[in-house]
């Protein structure tokens, strides 16, 4: 008998941070006969954040549609799924990673999205939290960041132009390029 394509999709879960809230969406994808292929979870103040990426027949996808929202309505949870394909991602022959620390104002992470945008890197990934301010110093803003470029491209460029934003905005960063050329 044929096996029956994989479908895919993303599940976002919003809501107060408790204890065993996490366990307990795990447990109803699963007994759904979900996989989580992917998973990122984040605390923003009190609220907590799930983002997954399913994968099942379309049975078990259906189940998943059809019964979540009633698990979140239970759970006081905001959900949002939508349907996805797990097409193949394309070559990324350069990646970026940085991290700053930065006393914080506003536009700051912007300027380094924007970094990489002028650079036509994609953004993978993306972390961020302040620390309050301290015996008389300003909040500090740490960044992290990974991104990808789609195009083979000198890693010194985007090298040189992080160091000079660090430079401008009094910013300690340190930036790690890796490129995956093929032989």
């Amino acid at each position: 008998m044929p096996q029956s394509p994989e479908h895919h999709l993303v599940i976002t879960a919003l809501g107060v941070d408790r204890p065993g809230i996490v366990n307990t969406i795990t447990r109803h994808v699963s007994s759904c006969g979900c996989n989580i292929e992917d998973s990122r979870l984040a605390m923003l103040g009190e609220e907590f954040t799930f983002i997954m990426l399913l994968s099942g027949s379309w049975n078990a996808i259906t189940l998943i549609e059809s019964t979540l929202p009633l698990k979140g309505a239970e759970l006081e949870l905001l959900i949002v799924m939508k349907r996805t394909g797990a097409g193949a991602r394309p070559p990324m022959p350069t990646t970026v990673w940085v991290q700053v620390e930065v006393a914080d104002s506003p536009h700051i992470i912007e300027r380094f999205t924007d970094l990489f945008d002028t650079h036509q890197m994609n953004i993978a990934e993306l972390a961020s939290r302040t620390q309050p301010a301290q015996d008389n110093q300003p909040p500090l803003l740490y960044i992290q960041m990974a991104a990808h470029s789609p195009a083979s491209q000198d890693a010194s460029l985007i090298e040189q132009a992080f160091h000079r934003l660090c430079t401008e905005l009094h910013a300690q960063g340190t930036i790690k390029a890796v490129s995956h050329h093929r032989s």
